[in-house]
């Protein structure tokens, strides 16, 4: 597992994607509940726009997001890789206005 640690005060760290059990999973940790809970919305905000819609978990401060397509026989296309990358996106953006 690759880590990669940023200097904003209340998102702690990223995990890198990885491709497991045709799934994109990451995890995401945050200082507390409520900012892990703003994330989440923004992803779901996220989602929608993609019309692609992840299975998460989320845990006090922790989310983690599979991606994978249903429709294509629970794999990974390139539907998945768009929206990590937009998540992606988001949390590099989102760490510039330092709202986590």
């Amino acid at each position: 597992m690759v880590l990669i640690f940023l200097n904003v005060k209340n998102y702690l760290f990223i995990t890198m994607w990885q491709e497991l059990n045709n799934k994109l999973y990451r995890s995401f940790t945050f200082s507390d509940f409520r900012h892990a809970f703003n994330f989440i919305t923004n992803v779901a905000d996220l989602a929608q726009h993609h019309n692609h819609h992840p299975t998460w978990t989320n845990t006090y401060n922790k989310v983690e997001i599979w991606l994978n397509t249903h429709d294509a026989g629970d794999v990974v296309t390139d539907k998945d890789r768009e929206l990590a990358a937009a998540i992606d996106d988001m949390v590099l953006e989102m760490e510039g206005k330092k709202q986590y």
